[in-house]
Parts: C-alpha cells; structure tokens; sequence
C-alpha cells in the first residue's frame, strides 16, 4: 500500500553501535521494512472513502424526508382543520 523509504543499512548501523548483535538488528529492520508495507496512506482511505459519502447523503435525504413526515403528523394532530 504505502512507500515509506527510509535508510535500512543506516539503521542496522546505528543499531550496531546501540549493542545489537548483527542478526538481530537485521531482524528488527526486515521487521519495520514490512510493517511499513502494510500501511494506509490517505489516498487509500480517500479511494474507499466515496461509497460512504455517497451513502451519507442518501440517508440524510431519508432522514430529512422522515422528520418532514413526522412534524406533518404531529401538526396535524395538533390541527386536525
């Protein structure tokens, strides 16, 4: 989904230098590298976004129908001429 660079041998490096055994950080880097491969950018979310608009303005369109209907009856008991 999203692209996300970042310097992987830079940060092996610098793990390195904090006390991490080799495959270790090695592992810890493999493991941000993929979790950042499943990451949703805005644009993903503005893709899926557009039924639920869509959806959103059909229901409030029903609900003002519904209200419209309902103060109807209400006034209409009030005033039954």
């Amino acid at each position: 989904m999203a692209t996300v660079t970042f310097d992987t041998l830079e940060l092996v490096n610098l793990l390195k230098v904090a006390g991490f055994p080799a495959d270790q950080a090695d592992a810890v880097v493999r493991v941000i590298a993929k979790s950042h491969d499943e990451l949703v950018t805005k644009r993903d979310l503005q893709i899926e976004l557009v039924p639920v608009r869509t959806d959103l303005v059909l229901l409030k369109w029903m609900m003002g129908l519904q209200l419209t209907g309902v103060m109807a009856l209400i006034l209409k008991s009030f005033f039954p001429n």
